[in-house]
């Protein structure tokens, strides 16, 4: 027992000793093995990256050479290609060449040929002399003599065939342009129906008797101060029995006056503060039926969003007389013409018939300056944002600025179609004779006319002359001058017709 423990103690270190060392010689061989594992790895890696470089240089070799075939054969297309345009360049210049010496041998001839026409004109002009002196001998004109024939035969032979062509365009516009504005101003003209109104400056009041006068005048004349002092008219009181007159410029201040004295006469207290207490009354019922009147003739014409002012002013010119025609009824009359011809060629409708209402507006507002109705209407619409058109038509409905739209000419031609047609206005004897005087006299002043009458209410114009002095392109064109001269001298409502007569009489007498 005591050996086995013996021999066990001394077994068991030999054994872990050798144990130990077969494990380390173990893995000495196998880091042995490793490393020479590890070197044949790297020695396979080094040959195949040394194959790798070798076969890039090989590959990059190879596509080195490609290209540089590549370029060469691209470097031998465009020599070939240079070569053929140094080839057609070479022929060009040589056609160039031949073309240079072709010119200068032209040049060459055009000088020869220069040279031939300077001494042919040499010739020429002395021939020329020659036969102008001849001419000169013979005719007995000078040159200048005769020029001046030719060019005055011809400036006639011109005036004749432009006359023919004029009278050629005037027959044909007159045969189509009448017979369409005929028709649309007789279409017009038959639809439209207004009545005629007459008022004058100075109007008079009856009275119940004449012991009405001196109760009108008051004591010391206080009553008929204080009527004048309110209303601003004169109280005219004569010995016409049973009335007295009442003359204002103002007819809305006038109106108002008749109106204060008919009602203080009914009433019969009449001292100044009835009077005032009156006046005050029917200058609010004026102002009243001013705005109505206004209002009424717009909701007529179907014109809305007129500004109040234009309104009030509108219903002034119910007061209002031109010539004995109603203002407010002529600016309808005018409005309703315009929107009818504006329909009948197609224009604007609605901005025709509004700024023919409105081209009278100014003859209802009151001015100090020396502007004119035109200008005032013009200002005050332009003031109150109507449309710039519409402000045109105003102002150029006498033509003192000229029409920029067809809707400005529309409103001139209906105010003169409501002025001029018959019974529209009344004008004085002594107003009416100048004007015949006036177109007689116009006529007279032309030479070559030895008659003329003036007929038609001074709407025609004949006149007769010598047909001796005066051919027919002659009379053409003195008709002419003659219209021209009445349109500027002369105002008068619508147009004037100036007729020539021309005629050869022979009178022979059988015996």
């Amino acid at each position: 027992m005591g050996n086995t423990l013996l021999v066990t103690l001394i077994t068991l270190p030999a054994g872990l000793l050798l144990g130990w060392t077969v494990r380390w010689l173990y893995a000495k061989y196998q880091l042995s093995s490793s490393e020479q594992k590890a070197e044949r790895v790297k020695q396979e890696a080094i040959k195949e990256a040394e194959n790798k470089r070798k076969e890039m240089l090989l590959e990059a070799k190879d596509q080195l050479i490609r290209d540089r075939n590549n370029q060469e054969r691209d470097l031998r297309d465009r020599r070939a290609e240079l070569q053929k345009f140094e080839k057609r360049l070479q022929q060009k210049e040589d056609n160039l060449e031949k073309k240079l010496q072709g010119v200068d041998q032209q040049l060459l001839a055009f000088e020869a040929k220069e040279k031939d026409i300077a001494n042919r004109e040499v010739g020429l002009t002395e021939q020329e002399g020659f036969l102008k002196a001849e001419i000169e001998r013979i005719s007995g004109l000078t040159a200048e003599d005769a020029k001046r024939m030719i060019i005055q035969k011809m400036e006639n032979d011109a005036k004749h065939d432009a006359q023919v062509i004029i009278n050629k365009i005037e027959q044909e516009a007159t045969t189509s342009a009448e017979k369409r504005a005929r028709d649309i101003l007789v279409t017009t003209l038959q639809r439209v129906a207004t009545e005629v109104t007459s008022e004058v400056t100075v109007t008079s009041v009856s009275l119940p008797n004449e012991e009405m006068k001196g109760r009108i005048i008051g004591r010391e004349g206080r009553n008929i101060r204080t009527l004048e002092t309110l209303t601003g008219v004169d109280v005219i009181i004569d010995d016409t029995p049973e009335a007295v007159v009442i003359s204002c410029f103002d007819p809305i201040r006038k109106t108002i006056a008749k109106t204060s004295l008919e009602r203080l006469i009914q009433d019969g207290r009449i001292h100044p503060a009835r009077i005032e207490e009156v006046v005050n009354k029917v200058a609010k019922e004026i102002n009243q039926t001013i705005y109505e009147e206004g209002e009424r003739v717009c909701f007529d014409m179907g014109i809305h969003n007129l500004n109040q002012e234009l309104v009030k002013a509108l219903g002034r010119l119910h007061f209002r007389t031109s010539y004995g025609q109603n203002v407010l009824a002529h600016s309808k009359e005018v409005s309703i013409l315009a929107g009818m011809l504006a329909a009948e060629i197609g224009l604007d409708r609605d901005l025709a018939r509004r700024a023919a209402l409105l081209h009278d507006i100014g003859k209802g507002m009151e001015s100090e300056g020396d502007e004119n109705h035109a200008e005032l209407g013009a200002e005050l619409a332009k003031k109150m944002g109507e449309d710039s058109k519409v402000v045109n038509g105003i102002a150029a409905h006498h033509n003192d600025v000229e029409p920029v739209c067809p809707e400005s000419v529309l409103v001139q031609i209906a105010d003169a179609i409501s002025a001029s047609r018959p019974g529209a206005r009344r004008e004085t004897l002594d107003n009416y004779i100048k004007r015949l005087e006036g177109l007689e006299n116009i006529a007279t002043s032309f030479p070559g006319v030895d008659k003329c009458y003036a007929i038609q209410a001074g709407r025609e114009i004949r006149i007769i002359v010598n047909n001796e002095t005066v051919n027919d392109l002659q009379a053409k064109d003195l008709a002419k001058d003659i219209a021209k001269k009445i349109e500027s001298d002369l105002h008068y409502p619508g147009r004037i017709k100036v007729t020539i007569i021309r005629e050869t009489r022979v009178v022979e007498y059988a015996r």
